[in-house]
């Protein structure tokens, strides 16, 4: 159906520059880039977001919205008029519900610690928004500033998308497209998608502010194994460190940081330590008066400098700190050199944190906005912090990517980091960041994983069982027990899961709340576990297309209204859908698709209330496996089809393979991919065939066992 162009109306915001002045140019077939005009094209800063040259054919956009741009105090306000019955999503990491209709987002990294929906800006920062047409029929806009801006959307009932930035213009890119599945993958094609990460990574996550000294953190280790719940990681929080000074070890709590991370790998368990961007100057703090990375970092002149031009001094957990000036080349070269000693120890992957960048004892909880950052030319030049404290911390964890791959040239690296830029999820995995213990955020879980899914970062999840406070001490349901069992039902079922709380709280180990939410929480990360083939086959069609993991209920009908605002259940893929129950009496009945759905238990579970319902789309094949202590403990030898027939009697599914670690599958063709088909014949048996290409072979032996769901 060929639409009608919508123009928008500005008010009061100062006149409105006319389409004879604004540029327009069709990228490819239903993307557009848009500048205010000829003279604002030439001066345009490059795209952080986007790894394809942001220009194109200039005449018909090949759109149907059109930006209209405007300028007020030194602002730029852009508006798109939408029409009536439009949803909206994106816009990265907000709390709050999954349909943003209404909604005013401010885009400002921020130390966000026990944020509510009311917090106007996280930690992270995705200038898009996504919109769903009442037809189904779905378009993006990404405002491409990386200065604080301000983006408001209207009410279902119709009106503008406003964004306003600081700074320079900047330019609009358009993606308009039959389904939000296509503009969502658009947006990967335009900004990156997330690099395949190491299977590990995919298993249950175990960390607290902090698990210190070493003897603690075997005694968790070891907990695990002995009950038999399943866990592939254990993390270490700032304590590991010698007076919070990154990259050293304090010898009292930590005497042999190797040794003790080969202890934790005899028991199957990878590990993942913090590393900040404060860097302390203390010189009364440093181990045996000498500081490596204080001394290194200011021979080669590489902190953020003040607008006087001095290295700038900010108060983080060491006290006074310097911070590398990330977007500068020479600097991040230099940081990535630092990762070599500290992954030569036995460490596994990289928490990079507290990097939006927060600062303690100011009102900004950051740097001043006039900092000055010593850029690159390919990043713009010198300019101020205004500019580029949105990209901080994607700019980090680039370095530190690039320092744990030269570690470790033939692994692929895991990196996880608080904050976060739109195109970021080329270089790590985001999560919620300092959640609470309530029910609100177990919610929230949902819709903020959603939201930061839907603008093309696929790995994330919340600290499950909220890392502010201990949670609510009333009678069941509406006790500390009941919320971390709904919570680990959840989040063992969302991209990233580990299992996170504050200093000083009480223990929240999934054994930490009795025995019968220990056996909800063992059942909970053992869906996971049976469901990591499937879970991996997910990532690498995420690595590939920038499909989400986690898929809102709207994407399997756009069409359906009744899907386009619920926040309690989610998509696994496209062949699982999870139910939770995220209010304390259950009773909430949440919309669903209204057909081709079947429900269905793991074989041999126990019935357990505090679950989330599972579902498996007609016509699909979902791969499984036994449950494992962690991540290819034995080789996927026992190998489980769940099949469920549509109406036709049809099914088809993916299995995902390769080395789990490595770049063979990259470089040498060495994964496997194998489509299952299955067929019913007139006497109702069902038939399974597969298909492989790859040169990834199966483990010897391997038997399939067909699990039929009518």
């Amino acid at each position: 159906m060929k639409r009608p162009m919508l123009f928008a109306v500005v008010l009061a915001a100062g006149a409105p520059l006319s389409h004879a002045q604004v540029v327009a140019e069709r990228m490819i077939d239903g993307i557009a880039v848009f500048h205010a005009s000829a003279a604002a094209k030439a001066e345009a800063l490059p795209s952080f977001s986007m790894i394809v040259p942001r220009e194109g054919v200039e005449g018909d956009p090949g759109v149907t919205l059109r930006p209209v741009f405007a300028t007020r105090g030194g602002k730029q306000i852009v508006t798109v008029r939408v029409e009536p019955g439009t949803s909206f999503y994106g816009t990265g990491e907000v709390a709050g519900p999954l349909l943003r209709n209404g909604s005013t987002v401010t885009l400002w990294n921020h130390d966000a610690y026990g944020y509510d929906d009311k917090t106007p800006h996280l930690y992270q920062s995705h200038p898009w928004v996504l919109g769903v047409r009442p037809d189904g029929s779905s378009f993006g806009i990404i405002f491409d500033s990386t200065y604080r801006q301000v983006i408001s959307m209207p009410p279902t009932s119709g009106g503008d998308i406003t964004a306003m930035a600081d700074g320079r213009g900047f330019p609009v890119i358009v993606i308009e497209k039959p389904s939000p599945q296509e503009v969502v993958t658009a947006l990967s094609d335009l900004t990156g998608t997330m690099p395949l990460p190491p299977k590990w990574s995919l298993g249950y996550h175990q960390c607290r502010y902090s698990y210190y000294p070493d003897s603690r953190v075997m005694e968790v280790a070891r907990g695990f194994r002995e009950r038999k719940i399943p866990c592939d990681v254990i993390w270490h929080d700032i304590d590991y460190m010698h007076k919070f000074l990154c990259f050293t070890f304090d010898r009292g709590h930590f005497p042999d940081p190797k040794r003790h991370n080969a202890d934790l790998h005899a028991l199957g368990f990878k590990t993942v330590w913090m590393i900040d961007p404060g860097i302390g100057i203390n010189k009364d703090s440093f181990p045996g008066g000498t500081y490596h990375v204080y001394e290194q970092g200011t021979a080669g002149d590489h902190w953020v400098k003040t607008a006087g031009g001095k290295n700038y001094v900010g108060d983080v957990w060491p006290g006074n700190c310097h911070f590398p000036d990330f977007m500068r080349r020479e600097t991040r070269e230099w940081w990535a050199t630092l990762y070599g000693d500290f992954m030569a120890t036995g460490i596994d992957g990289v928490w990079n944190d507290m990097n939006e960048p927060a600062v303690f004892n100011v009102a900004t909880k950051t740097m001043p906005e006039d900092n000055v950052h010593r850029a690159d030319a390919e990043l713009g030049g010198p300019g101020p912090h205004a500019r580029f404290h949105n990209v901080y911390g994607m700019f980090m964890i680039k370095a530190s990517r690039e320092g744990i791959q030269a570690a470790h040239p033939e692994k692929r690296p895991f990196v996880l980091s608080r904050a976060n830029f739109l195109g970021g999820q080329r270089y790590g995995a985001t999560w919620t960041g300092d959640n609470t213990a309530d029910w609100r955020h177990l919610g929230w879980s949902i819709s903020m994983s959603l939201n930061v899914g839907l603008s093309g970062q696929p790995n994330i999840g919340p600290d499950i069982g909220g890392f502010a406070g201990n949670g609510p001490d009333g009678p069941p349901p509406m006790d500390r027990g009941t919320l971390f069992a709904r919570w680990m039902g959840i989040g063992a079922l969302l991209p990233f899961a580990r299992g996170h709380t504050g200093k000083d709280n009480i223990d929240k180990e999934p054994w930490s709340f009795g025995p019968k939410v220990e056996a909800t929480c063992r059942r909970a990360i053992e869906r996971r576990y049976r469901l990591m083939p499937y879970f991996y086959t997910l990532f690498e069609e995420a690595s590939r297309t920038g499909m989400p993991v986690a898929r809102p209920l709207f994407f399997d009908d756009p069409t359906d209204p009744a899907l386009r605002s619920e926040d309690d259940a989610f998509l696994l893929g496209g062949s699982l859908m999870v139910v939770g129950r995220t209010v304390p009496d259950g009773t909430r009945v949440p919309a669903l698709p209204k057909n081709g759905w079947r429900a269905f238990r793991f074989p041999g579970e126990e019935p357990d209330a505090d679950l989330p319902e599972m579902y498996i789309k007609q016509g699909s094949i979902v791969p499984m496996g036994p449950v494992m202590q962690y991540v290819d403990e034995v080789p996927l030898t026992d190998l489980t089809l769940l099949v469920c027939p549509d109406a036709q009697g049809n099914a088809v599914g993916t299995l995902y393979e390769d080395d789990g670690e490595g770049y063979g599958y990259r470089d040498a063709g060495l994964y496997r991919r194998t489509t299952f088909t299955a067929r019913r014949d007139a006497s109702g048996a069902i038939t399974v065939t597969s298909e492989v290409v790859g040169g990834w072979q199966a483990p010897a032996g391997r038997t399939v066992t067909v699990i039929t769901i009518p």
